[in-house]
Protein backbone atom coordinates (compact mmCIF):
# COMPACT_ATOMS: atom_id res chain seq x y z
CA UNK A 1 0.00 0.00 0.00
CA UNK A 2 2.84 2.38 0.91
CA UNK A 3 4.56 1.63 -2.42
CA UNK A 4 1.36 2.31 -4.34
CA UNK A 5 0.82 5.54 -2.43
CA UNK A 6 4.32 6.73 -3.23
CA UNK A 7 3.81 5.86 -6.90
CA UNK A 8 0.49 7.73 -6.95
CA UNK A 9 2.06 10.75 -5.31
CA UNK A 10 4.81 10.68 -7.94
CA UNK A 11 2.27 10.63 -10.77
CA UNK A 12 0.30 13.50 -9.23
CA UNK A 13 3.47 15.52 -8.65
CA UNK A 14 4.57 14.98 -12.24
CA UNK A 15 1.14 16.01 -13.52
CA UNK A 16 1.12 19.16 -11.40
CA UNK A 17 4.67 19.97 -12.50
CA UNK A 18 3.75 19.50 -16.15
CA UNK A 19 0.66 21.65 -15.75
CA UNK A 20 2.71 24.39 -14.16
CA UNK A 21 5.33 24.24 -16.85
CA UNK A 22 2.66 24.40 -19.54
CA UNK A 23 1.74 27.83 -18.14
CA UNK A 24 5.36 28.97 -17.80
CA UNK A 25 6.19 31.25 -20.73
CA UNK A 26 9.73 31.76 -19.39
CA UNK A 27 10.93 28.27 -20.41
CA UNK A 28 13.81 27.62 -20.51
CA UNK A 29 15.30 29.22 -17.42
CA UNK A 30 18.32 26.92 -17.06
CA UNK A 31 20.59 24.79 -19.29
CA UNK A 32 18.99 22.00 -21.30
CA UNK A 33 20.49 18.51 -21.42
CA UNK A 34 20.61 16.98 -24.90
CA UNK A 35 20.92 13.23 -24.60
CA UNK A 36 23.13 11.93 -27.42
CA UNK A 37 22.83 8.11 -27.74
CA UNK A 38 25.91 8.09 -30.00
CA UNK A 39 29.65 8.21 -29.52
CA UNK A 40 31.53 11.51 -29.85
CA UNK A 41 32.64 12.06 -33.44
CA UNK A 42 29.95 9.85 -34.97
CA UNK A 43 27.88 11.30 -37.82
CA UNK A 44 24.82 11.81 -35.59
CA UNK A 45 26.94 13.40 -32.86
CA UNK A 46 28.54 15.73 -35.41
CA UNK A 47 25.30 17.04 -36.93
CA UNK A 48 23.71 17.17 -33.47
CA UNK A 49 26.48 19.42 -32.19
CA UNK A 50 26.19 21.73 -35.20
CA UNK A 51 22.51 22.23 -34.46
CA UNK A 52 22.82 22.32 -30.66
CA UNK A 53 25.28 25.22 -30.70
CA UNK A 54 22.79 27.56 -32.38
CA UNK A 55 19.68 26.02 -30.80
CA UNK A 56 20.97 27.09 -27.40
CA UNK A 57 21.26 30.66 -28.63
CA UNK A 58 17.73 30.52 -30.06
CA UNK A 59 16.34 29.31 -26.73
CA UNK A 60 18.52 31.59 -24.62
CA UNK A 61 20.09 28.78 -22.60
CA UNK A 62 23.12 26.51 -23.13
CA UNK A 63 22.53 23.06 -24.59
CA UNK A 64 24.69 20.55 -22.73
CA UNK A 65 25.32 17.41 -24.77
CA UNK A 66 25.59 14.15 -22.86
CA UNK A 67 26.94 11.23 -24.91
CA UNK A 68 25.50 7.89 -23.78
CA UNK A 69 26.47 5.47 -26.52
CA UNK A 70 25.99 1.71 -26.45
CA UNK A 71 23.52 -0.95 -27.54
CA UNK A 72 22.89 0.83 -30.87
CA UNK A 73 21.65 3.88 -28.99
CA UNK A 74 19.26 2.03 -26.68
CA UNK A 75 21.05 3.16 -23.49
CA UNK A 76 20.73 6.87 -24.25
CA UNK A 77 17.17 6.51 -25.51
CA UNK A 78 16.07 4.80 -22.30
CA UNK A 79 17.64 7.56 -20.20
CA UNK A 80 15.88 10.17 -22.30
CA UNK A 81 12.57 8.35 -22.07
CA UNK A 82 12.73 8.19 -18.25
CA UNK A 83 13.83 11.80 -17.69
CA UNK A 84 11.44 14.28 -16.03
CA UNK A 85 8.99 15.62 -18.64
CA UNK A 86 9.95 19.24 -17.99
CA UNK A 87 11.67 20.17 -21.25
CA UNK A 88 15.13 20.13 -19.70
CA UNK A 89 16.07 16.76 -21.19
CA UNK A 90 15.76 16.31 -24.93
CA UNK A 91 17.06 13.32 -26.87
CA UNK A 92 18.51 12.95 -30.34
CA UNK A 93 16.57 10.20 -32.09
CA UNK A 94 17.95 8.55 -35.22
CA UNK A 95 17.33 5.81 -37.74
CA UNK A 96 19.55 3.51 -35.70
CA UNK A 97 18.03 3.93 -32.24
CA UNK A 98 14.41 4.29 -33.38
CA UNK A 99 14.23 2.25 -36.59
CA UNK A 100 16.73 -0.58 -36.15
CA UNK A 101 17.59 -1.27 -32.50
CA UNK A 102 13.99 -2.08 -31.46
CA UNK A 103 13.89 -4.77 -34.15
CA UNK A 104 17.16 -6.54 -33.38
CA UNK A 105 17.63 -6.16 -29.62
CA UNK A 106 15.47 -8.14 -27.24
CA UNK A 107 16.23 -6.04 -24.17
CA UNK A 108 15.07 -2.68 -25.57
CA UNK A 109 13.16 -0.87 -22.80
CA UNK A 110 11.28 1.62 -24.96
CA UNK A 111 8.70 1.69 -27.70
CA UNK A 112 9.96 4.00 -30.47
CA UNK A 113 6.46 5.08 -31.48
CA UNK A 114 4.57 5.29 -28.19
CA UNK A 115 7.09 6.19 -25.49
CA UNK A 116 8.18 9.65 -26.64
CA UNK A 117 6.83 13.08 -27.46
CA UNK A 118 7.93 13.91 -31.00
CA UNK A 119 9.38 17.36 -31.72
CA UNK A 120 10.81 17.24 -35.25
CA UNK A 121 13.45 15.75 -37.48
CA UNK A 122 16.21 18.21 -38.30
CA UNK A 123 18.23 16.37 -40.95
CA UNK A 124 18.00 13.53 -43.40
CA UNK A 125 21.35 11.92 -44.19
CA UNK A 126 21.31 9.99 -47.44
CA UNK A 127 23.34 6.86 -47.70
CA UNK A 128 25.80 6.94 -50.55
CA UNK A 129 26.53 3.92 -52.72
CA UNK A 130 30.30 3.86 -53.06
CA UNK A 131 32.72 1.59 -54.89
CA UNK A 132 36.47 1.21 -55.05
CA UNK A 133 37.58 3.75 -57.69
CA UNK A 134 39.71 1.13 -59.44
CA UNK A 135 36.66 -0.86 -60.49
CA UNK A 136 34.92 -0.40 -63.87
CA UNK A 137 31.72 0.67 -62.12
CA UNK A 138 30.23 4.13 -62.57
CA UNK A 139 26.52 3.59 -62.01
CA UNK A 140 24.10 1.26 -60.24
CA UNK A 141 23.40 -0.91 -63.28
CA UNK A 142 27.12 -1.49 -63.80
CA UNK A 143 27.42 -2.55 -60.15
CA UNK A 144 24.58 -5.04 -60.59
CA UNK A 145 26.08 -6.38 -63.82
CA UNK A 146 29.55 -6.62 -62.25
CA UNK A 147 28.23 -8.60 -59.27
CA UNK A 148 26.30 -10.95 -61.54
CA UNK A 149 29.31 -11.51 -63.79
CA UNK A 150 31.60 -12.14 -60.79
CA UNK A 151 29.32 -14.21 -58.61
CA UNK A 152 30.91 -15.16 -55.29
CA UNK A 153 33.88 -12.81 -55.76
CA UNK A 154 32.40 -9.39 -54.95
CA UNK A 155 32.34 -8.17 -51.34
CA UNK A 156 29.92 -5.69 -49.77
CA UNK A 157 31.29 -4.11 -46.60
CA UNK A 158 29.25 -2.81 -43.68
CA UNK A 159 29.75 -1.29 -40.24
CA UNK A 160 28.55 -4.57 -38.72
CA UNK A 161 25.52 -6.87 -38.61
CA UNK A 162 22.35 -4.82 -38.21
CA UNK A 163 24.07 -1.52 -39.05
CA UNK A 164 22.34 0.81 -41.51
CA UNK A 165 25.04 0.02 -44.07
CA UNK A 166 24.27 -3.69 -43.68
CA UNK A 167 20.49 -3.39 -43.89
CA UNK A 168 20.63 -0.80 -46.68
CA UNK A 169 22.93 -3.07 -48.67
CA UNK A 170 20.80 -6.15 -48.10
CA UNK A 171 17.70 -4.27 -49.19
CA UNK A 172 19.49 -3.21 -52.37
CA UNK A 173 20.55 -6.80 -53.07
CA UNK A 174 17.00 -8.00 -52.61
CA UNK A 175 15.31 -5.28 -54.63
CA UNK A 176 18.00 -5.31 -57.35
CA UNK A 177 17.96 -9.12 -57.58
CA UNK A 178 21.71 -9.66 -57.39
CA UNK A 179 24.17 -11.15 -54.89
CA UNK A 180 27.30 -10.02 -53.07
CA UNK A 181 29.18 -11.41 -50.08
CA UNK A 182 28.55 -9.40 -46.91
CA UNK A 183 31.76 -8.58 -45.01
CA UNK A 184 31.00 -6.92 -41.65
CA UNK A 185 33.52 -4.63 -39.94
CA UNK A 186 33.59 -3.08 -36.49
CA UNK A 187 32.33 0.37 -37.39
CA UNK A 188 31.88 2.65 -40.35
CA UNK A 189 35.51 3.79 -40.46
CA UNK A 190 36.98 0.31 -40.98
CA UNK A 191 34.20 -0.49 -43.43
CA UNK A 192 35.03 2.51 -45.63
CA UNK A 193 38.75 1.79 -45.30
CA UNK A 194 38.19 -1.71 -46.63
CA UNK A 195 36.54 -0.37 -49.80
CA UNK A 196 39.31 2.18 -50.28
CA UNK A 197 41.93 -0.56 -49.90
CA UNK A 198 40.13 -2.93 -52.25
CA UNK A 199 39.50 -5.56 -49.55
CA UNK A 200 35.82 -4.96 -50.22
CA UNK A 201 34.34 -3.72 -53.46
CA UNK A 202 31.37 -1.60 -52.48
CA UNK A 203 29.18 -0.37 -49.65
CA UNK A 204 26.20 1.87 -49.03
CA UNK A 205 27.20 4.14 -46.17
CA UNK A 206 25.95 7.31 -44.46
CA UNK A 207 26.98 10.33 -46.51
CA UNK A 208 28.83 11.98 -43.57
CA UNK A 209 31.04 8.88 -43.30
CA UNK A 210 31.82 8.69 -47.01
CA UNK A 211 31.85 12.10 -48.67
CA UNK A 212 35.30 13.22 -47.50
CA UNK A 213 36.83 10.12 -49.13
CA UNK A 214 34.68 10.66 -52.22
CA UNK A 215 35.91 14.25 -52.58
CA UNK A 216 39.52 13.13 -52.23
CA UNK A 217 39.09 10.43 -54.87
CA UNK A 218 39.62 7.50 -52.51
CA UNK A 219 36.03 6.33 -53.09
CA UNK A 220 33.71 6.68 -56.06
CA UNK A 221 30.10 7.61 -55.31
CA UNK A 222 27.69 6.28 -57.91
CA UNK A 223 24.27 6.95 -56.34
CA UNK A 224 22.42 8.07 -53.21
CA UNK A 225 19.54 6.55 -51.29
CA UNK A 226 16.96 9.34 -51.34
CA UNK A 227 13.86 8.48 -53.40
CA UNK A 228 14.75 11.15 -55.99
CA UNK A 229 17.43 13.73 -56.76
CA UNK A 230 17.23 16.73 -54.45
CA UNK A 231 19.22 19.46 -52.74
CA UNK A 232 22.87 18.67 -52.12
CA UNK A 233 22.61 15.47 -54.15
CA UNK A 234 20.77 16.83 -57.18
CA UNK A 235 23.77 16.05 -59.43
CA UNK A 236 24.02 12.43 -58.24
CA UNK A 237 21.59 9.74 -59.42
CA UNK A 238 19.25 8.13 -56.93
CA UNK A 239 19.48 4.36 -56.56
CA UNK A 240 15.72 4.38 -57.20
CA UNK A 241 16.33 5.51 -60.79
CA UNK A 242 17.72 2.02 -61.45
CA UNK A 243 16.04 0.04 -58.66
CA UNK A 244 12.50 1.50 -58.42
CA UNK A 245 11.20 2.04 -54.90
CA UNK A 246 14.58 1.96 -53.17
CA UNK A 247 14.57 4.45 -50.29
CA UNK A 248 16.88 3.93 -47.30
CA UNK A 249 18.40 7.01 -45.69
CA UNK A 250 19.54 7.97 -42.24
CA UNK A 251 18.00 10.80 -40.25
CA UNK A 252 18.17 12.61 -36.94
CA UNK A 253 15.52 14.37 -34.89
CA UNK A 254 14.60 15.46 -31.41
CA UNK A 255 12.20 13.74 -29.01
CA UNK A 256 11.25 14.39 -25.41
CA UNK A 257 9.75 12.38 -22.55
CA UNK A 258 6.16 11.39 -23.29
CA UNK A 259 4.40 13.76 -20.87
CA UNK A 260 6.32 16.91 -21.81
CA UNK A 261 3.83 19.81 -22.08
CA UNK A 262 2.85 20.82 -25.60
CA UNK A 263 3.80 24.52 -25.18
CA UNK A 264 7.36 23.45 -24.41
CA UNK A 265 7.44 21.07 -27.38
CA UNK A 266 6.10 23.83 -29.62
CA UNK A 267 8.77 26.24 -28.39
CA UNK A 268 11.58 23.75 -29.07
CA UNK A 269 10.11 22.91 -32.49
CA UNK A 270 10.00 26.58 -33.49
CA UNK A 271 13.55 27.16 -32.23
CA UNK A 272 14.84 24.15 -34.17
CA UNK A 273 13.12 25.35 -37.35
CA UNK A 274 14.74 28.77 -36.98
CA UNK A 275 18.12 27.20 -36.23
CA UNK A 276 18.34 25.03 -39.33
CA UNK A 277 17.04 27.84 -41.53
CA UNK A 278 20.20 29.84 -40.83
CA UNK A 279 22.53 29.78 -43.86
CA UNK A 280 25.62 29.04 -41.75
CA UNK A 281 23.94 26.05 -40.11
CA UNK A 282 22.67 24.73 -43.44
CA UNK A 283 26.15 25.04 -44.91
CA UNK A 284 27.77 23.27 -41.95
CA UNK A 285 25.23 20.43 -42.18
CA UNK A 286 25.67 20.25 -45.93
CA UNK A 287 29.40 19.81 -45.46
CA UNK A 288 28.50 16.67 -43.51
CA UNK A 289 26.26 15.38 -46.31
CA UNK A 290 23.10 16.17 -44.34
CA UNK A 291 19.92 17.71 -45.78
CA UNK A 292 17.79 19.92 -43.53
CA UNK A 293 14.41 18.34 -42.79
CA UNK A 294 11.77 19.86 -40.50
CA UNK A 295 8.55 17.93 -39.88
CA UNK A 296 5.52 18.48 -37.69
CA UNK A 297 5.35 16.21 -34.62
CA UNK A 298 2.59 14.21 -36.31
CA UNK A 299 4.56 13.82 -39.52
CA UNK A 300 7.66 12.85 -37.53
CA UNK A 301 5.78 10.09 -35.73
CA UNK A 302 4.40 8.75 -39.04
CA UNK A 303 7.91 8.90 -40.51
CA UNK A 304 9.24 6.71 -37.67
CA UNK A 305 6.45 4.21 -38.27
CA UNK A 306 7.34 4.05 -41.97
CA UNK A 307 11.04 3.69 -41.18
CA UNK A 308 10.28 0.77 -38.88
CA UNK A 309 8.25 -0.89 -41.64
CA UNK A 310 11.17 -0.58 -44.08
CA UNK A 311 13.54 -2.06 -41.55
CA UNK A 312 11.28 -5.00 -40.82
CA UNK A 313 11.72 -5.99 -44.48
CA UNK A 314 15.50 -5.41 -44.37
CA UNK A 315 16.00 -7.29 -41.09
CA UNK A 316 14.07 -10.26 -42.47
CA UNK A 317 16.07 -10.22 -45.71
CA UNK A 318 19.32 -10.07 -43.70
CA UNK A 319 18.25 -13.06 -41.61
CA UNK A 320 18.97 -11.21 -38.37
CA UNK A 321 17.69 -12.68 -35.13
CA UNK A 322 16.67 -10.72 -32.06
CA UNK A 323 19.46 -10.86 -29.49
Amino acid sequence: MRTRLHALCGVVAAALSAAALAQDPAYPTRPIRLMMPNAPGSSIDTVGRIVAARLGEQLGQPIVIENRAGASGAIGMEIGKNAPPDGYTLTVASASNMGIAPLVQKSIAYDPVNDFAFVTTFVVMPNVLVVNPGLPIRNVQELIDYCRANAGRVNMSSAGPGAASHLGGVLLLQMGNFESLHVPYKGGGPSMASVMAGESHWSIAPAPAAMAAVKSGRLRAIAHSLPQRAGLFSDMPAVAETVPGYDYSGWAGVVAPKATPKPILDKVHAALARTVSEPAVREALGNQGAEVSIRSPEAFKKFVEEDLARNVVAVKAAGLKVE
